[in-house]
């Protein structure tokens, strides 16, 4: 694994052909500071941008038109001569000059339409234009050689710590290449499967090739897809079979949590790529919105507390700015930026490097919704959770939870009943115990399979009242689930725990009742909610989904009620409210665990979340059950030893934190 910076910053510049003296003020001593100024390791920078244009003296490219100075190789002088390691950002899906000199290097639909972004063709030249509007490219043809000329030039002229490929996935296309492409194999045109299939192989292909390029010349360089990882709200990355991520030396996670789907996507990418091996880095920026935002600023207090959550959860960090055109540097976006990194450097011991020590596992199911939504509930009630990786060994942990989406394989069946057959526990939801097809159940679930579910919404009540198995919830129903459950037919030995209620109708013009949705019929349905058999729970609702879409805490008190079932000895227990979040890392070199521990929420403010009020928690109650014998408690930062006993409970030790402000650890030394 190539060693990465914690300290980095992805310095954007895209910048337009009608902007004049482009790097013109571009002073190698004002930028040295700015590096030292943010304590940065690393920093990315331009070689070629998605207006098309490069900005170091290319033969194979097109050199900016107002290009005053080899930009490229002054920043790449400035970074080394002061230790700073500086990969270099080529773009490759968006490249407007590009597009417009070759429309024959467009993404094509089938329909023939150049494929594209927030793009308007019917838009006159002086209309308004929408952010974040390109024309795609395709990786193939005449555009894949000269990408791989520029790179190859590039690696020539450079010393090359690493090279970043932007925009490195894109929508299937019909362009006259790869119609050619997908002829000589046979593919019909029409078959959408078969068509995503050729463009991953192709986009495989070119970034394969890529890396050799680079290899070529500079085999220690990091190389990085972006596109290939994920981002949006969605877990995309997790829903490629062929792993569109193979060709990176490492993982960026860009998520951009004030505007791109929150604070909660950064801890199950980290990891799920943990998991399979790479070093990560959590992406941010140091603007308010998003890419491209000249003169946003995000507050130092924020940007420390999402690199706090960065190391949490065992990534460096990365965050994103642009530089003005003028090649000027912004010291102020610096000293907010060092601000933060002042306090990882002081920390980043305590996380890069961990690994995920949860005994309890995620088994994801790919579907962005479901998993997502697990995720949350788990994050929300300071459930520490792994994700199960491909081929481990699945005893070492407690339980695992089955988040909900079909299409369960032959093989991950029998792992998992091996599992279950030597004592582990499972909490299946929704249709994720179905076969791919989903007909048949592929593991012992204490039901049968009848169909999918006869209504669009149901209800859910609890068994047993105030004496119910599953506890806690703070009414016991009927309670409505915004999406109904399939139906199953319970064994005759499985244990019912909750039953379900199904409207009188679904909502139609013919037949409706009140504002939103009908009313439950007072009999019970014939399908359960949750029942249990052996070492599986299984509640047939898609529970992560509905909790994604609609965030009601009684999807999550059924939750984990029922988890407790499975898992009744988690690592960790901790009294912080909702919205705090921890992350227990295993650091087995330095002989020890690392327990982070984080509290911010974030606030809705516009179209953007942020982080801004800080409130400090006094007297934090931690529990811990580690396999090892602690023999030293200490508190970062600060380093300052906390006292711990037995717990009451029998439960591993005890211990409080007199006081934590956004961000605290505490390293268990065995």
């Amino acid at each position: 694994m190539r060693q990465l910076s914690a300290r980095q910053v992805h310095l954007d510049f895209h910048t337009s052909e009608h902007i004049p003296d482009v790097g013109a003020r571009f002073s190698r001593t004002e930028f040295q500071a700015a590096l030292r100024e943010g304590r940065l390791g690393s920093i990315t920078v331009f070689s070629k941008c998605h207006h098309g244009w490069s900005y170091y003296p290319t033969k194979v490219g097109s050199p900016h038109p107002n290009l005053r100075i080899d930009l490229l190789g002054e920043q790449l002088a400035a970074c080394h001569e002061i230790g700073v390691r500086a990969p270099i950002y080529y773009t490759v899906g968006w490249s407007a000059a590009d597009a417009e000199l070759h429309p024959d290097w467009c993404v094509r639909t089938a329909e023939g339409q150049v494929a594209n972004r927030h793009w308007d063709f019917a838009a006159a030249p002086t209309d308004p234009r929408p952010g974040v509007s390109w024309k795609f490219l395709c990786p193939g043809g005449g555009y894949r050689k000269l990408i791989l000329e520029q790179i190859r030039e590039i690696c020539g002229l450079y010393p090359v710590d690493g090279m970043f490929f932007d925009i490195t996935n894109g929508p299937a296309c019909f362009c006259d290449h790869c119609r050619t492409g997908m002829a000589a194999e046979g593919i019909p045109l029409d078959d959408p499967r078969t068509v995503e299939a050729y463009n991953k192989r192709k986009w495989k292909s070119f970034m394969a090739e890529c890396r050799g390029a680079i290899a070529e010349g500079h085999p220690e360089a990091t190389v990085f897809f972006n596109g290939t990882s994920g981002s949006g709200r969605t877990s995309g990355a997790f829903e490629d079979a062929p792993r569109m991520w193979d060709a990176n030396t490492h993982q960026e996670l860009e998520d951009l949590p004030t505007t791109w789907g929150g604070y909660d996507k950064l801890p199950l990418r980290a990891k799920f790529f943990l998991k399979q091996g790479y070093g990560i880095l959590g992406m941010s920026g140091k603007f308010h919105t998003s890419w491209g935002e000249f003169g946003g600023y995000k507050h130092p207090d924020a940007i420390r507390y999402e690199a706090a959550s960065m190391l949490a959860f065992g990534a460096g960090c990365s965050f994103g700015d642009q530089l003005h055109p003028s090649g000027a540097v912004d010291m102020a976006t610096y000293r907010n930026i060092g601000t933060a990194y002042e306090y990882v450097r002081s920390m980043e011991q305590y996380g890069i490097g961990g690994r995920p020590a949860a005994t309890l596992g995620l088994w994801m199911t790919h579907s962005g919704p479901d998993d997502e939504g697990v995720s949350c509930m788990l994050l929300e009630t300071q459930t520490d959770f792994d994700v199960v990786g491909d081929s481990e060994d699945l005893n070492r942990y407690e339980a695992i939870v089955l988040t909900g989406a079909p299409g369960l394989a032959t093989k991950d069946a029998a792992r998992l009943s091996s599992y279950l057959a030597s004592g582990g526990k499972l909490l299946v939801l929704g249709e994720s115990a179905l076969e791919e097809g989903g007909e048949r159940f592929l593991l012992p679930v204490g039901a049968s399979y009848v169909g999918k579910a006869g209504t669009v919404e149901d209800y859910t009540v609890l068994r047993g009242g105030e004496k119910a198995v599953l506890r806690g919830l703070f009414v016991a129903g009927p309670f409505l689930n915004y999406a109904a459950a399939i139906r199953v037919r319970p064994d005759a030995d499985a244990e019912v725990l909750a039953d379900i209620r199904e409207p009188y109708f679904d909502r139609t013009y013919e037949k409706y009742c009140s504002h939103l949705n009908t009313p439950y019929r007072p009999e019970t349905a014939a399908h359960p909610a949750a029942l249990r058999k052996g070492g599986i729970v299984f509640l047939p609702h898609r529970l992560g989904a509905i909790y994604h879409g609609n965030g009601a805490r009684i999807h999550r008190e059924l939750f984990s009620a029922a988890l407790a079932l499975v898992h009744a000895r988690p690592l960790v227990r901790v009294s912080l409210p909702s919205a705090g979040r921890i992350s227990l890392l295993h650091q087995e070199d330095r002989r020890r665990y690392v327990l982070h521990l984080l509290y911010a929420p974030p606030l809705q403010r516009g179209r953007c979340l942020v982080i801004e009020d800080m409130p400090r928690l006094a007297n934090v109650e931690v529990q811990l059950s580690l396999p090892e014998k602690v023999r030293h408690l200490h508190l970062v930062p600060g380093n300052q030893t906390i006292a711990f006993e037995p717990a009451p409970n029998g439960y591993g030790l005890v211990t409080r934190i007199p006081e934590m402000c956004g961000h605290c650890a505490l390293a268990a030394e065995y």
